[in-house]
């Protein structure tokens, strides 16, 4: 499965737009608290219109608890703008991929890319310090569905014309 985790989101309907691209591609969304929202706002229920009864969201009060969880095998990718290894040269073969996103206005903290340094991978991109948050994940997101399907696992797409 492929698991897309907001640390701490700030912007509802950033929150509300993820939760739309993980029901479209049958993602697990976390959500790392605190939030900088309430799951009740109405600019979050706008953006994820109808649809966020159905997406599959989980919330952790803390990014311990949320990596308590998790099996001691799990594979976690952290994006961020202080890297230089880019997302499309990573290969997504694991059943279980957890894709790492930091807040709106800082990212991910400092002390946690340190820490996961190797598994640290960015978006290339030229004047801009970033990009919205839900564009990134679509953009991730649909690079690991890409590859997932070449690979026949488990949730990949099929497509026709």
């Amino acid at each position: 499965m492929i698991h897309i985790v907001l640390y701490q989101p700030e912007i509802p309907h950033n929150t509300g737009a993820v939760g739309r691209l993980c029901l479209g591609t049958n993602a697990r969304l976390h959500l790392i608290h605190p939030l900088g929202f309430s799951l009740d706002d109405k600019h979050l229920k706008r953006t994820g219109l109808d649809y966020w009864k159905d997406v599959d969201v989980k919330q952790w009060a803390s990014w311990d608890q949320f990596k308590a969880s998790l099996p001691s095998d799990a594979r976690l990718c952290y994006l961020t703008t202080k890297t230089k290894q880019r997302y499309w040269d990573t290969e997504f073969t694991e059943e279980d991929v957890y894709l790492v996103f930091g807040p709106e206005t800082r990212g991910l903290p400092v002390s946690l890319l340190a820490e996961e340094a190797a598994h640290a991978l960015t978006i290339p991109m030229h004047g801009t310090r970033s990009l919205n948050l839900a564009t990134s994940v679509a953009i991730v997101l649909y690079e690991v569905v890409r590859q997932r399907s070449r690979q026949g696992l488990p949730d990949s797409f099929t497509t026709t014309c």
